[in-house]
């Protein structure tokens, strides 16, 4: 199948109770594992590249690969910019063949967000491409983004509402107690903050640093109107940590498809089990 925008995905997501996963990809193993993951479990999917992965594997081979991947599986598939920091970078990725972006002006004043949320959207909209745009500063680390635990704050609904009146945008990631990286602690999440935003909100709600989220929390915020939940973390964990068992077991191994065949199959089953909680299997 050809790539679509996250907005078809998420629209089927509102109308069905559930989210789609949006998982992150930095190579070619992971790319198959969201692939197969998601054609097995007969869901839709989001893969995601950031700007360390573009950086790391080239603009071009993420396009490529994500194009290769869905036209060899028959469930949707997006492919999706992650924290789009720049005019030009979403640009860049669009003409790329991304069939969504993410612009990222958390850390402007919110005047300066809606006026970049805008521009974006005022060419992607002409090119059948679907924009998401984040409100309140998610903590952690991803890549070269980097918020502190105290410059982290929680989205303000009232500001959510006058974002989305005045950008339209089509999908909106929230700041209600994720972070990026791996949790030190287990995360509370504000759902009542959640839901006060999903009452001032009619468009698709996307939660941020999802690994590491306890289970019924995910589970609750999708019913609570999330749509769109991020993964990373925990297929970094899966991959590097099946990687370090083959050498462990085997330290004179040196053949890499020996090391990252186990590695692309443990990001399958973590990303099959996601989709699950999601409640997007068989969705597609």
């Amino acid at each position: 199948m050809a790539l679509v925008p996250i907005s078809d995905l998420l629209k089927d997501a509102e109308a069905g109770g559930y989210a789609v996963g949006a998982f992150n990809c930095n190579n070619m193993e992971i790319v198959q594992a969201i692939a197969t993951a998601a054609q097995e479990e007969r869901s839709p999917v989001i893969m995601q590249a950031s700007q360390g992965a573009i950086k790391y594997a080239g603009i071009e081979y993420i396009t490529a690969m994500a194009n290769m991947a869905a036209s060899m599986i028959d469930v949707p598939v997006a492919l999706h910019l992650d924290h789009g920091t720049s005019f030009e970078q979403t640009m860049r990725c669009i003409r790329s063949g991304f069939s969504s972006v993410m612009i990222d002006g958390s850390k402007l004043p919110l005047e300066e967000n809606i006026a970049l949320t805008k521009q974006v959207l005022a060419v992607a909209r002409a090119v059948g491409v679907s924009v998401e745009a984040e409100l309140g500063k998610i903590g952690g680390t991803e890549d070269d983004i980097h918020v502190n635990e105290a410059d982290a704050y929680f989205t303000d609904p009232e500001e959510a509402k006058r974002f989305v009146e005045e950008t339209g945008v089509d999908a909106l990631a929230i700041a209600i107690g994720t972070a990026h990286g791996r949790y030190k602690g287990e995360p509370k999440l504000d759902f009542a903050r959640l839901e006060k935003i999903r009452a001032l909100v009619n468009i698709p709600i996307v939660l941020h640093g999802s690994s590491g989220v306890p289970e019924q929390a995910i589970r609750e915020a999708i019913r609570l109107g999330v749509r769109k939940v991020n993964i990373d973390t925990n297929i970094r964990e899966a991959f590097v940590g099946a990687c370090r068992k083959v050498l462990a077991d085997k330290p004179d191994e040196i053949d890499p498809r020996n090391v990252l065949g186990p590695a692309r199959a443990a990001a399958v089953e973590i990303i099959r089990e996601k989709i699950r909680i999601f409640g997007s299997s068989g969705k597609a």
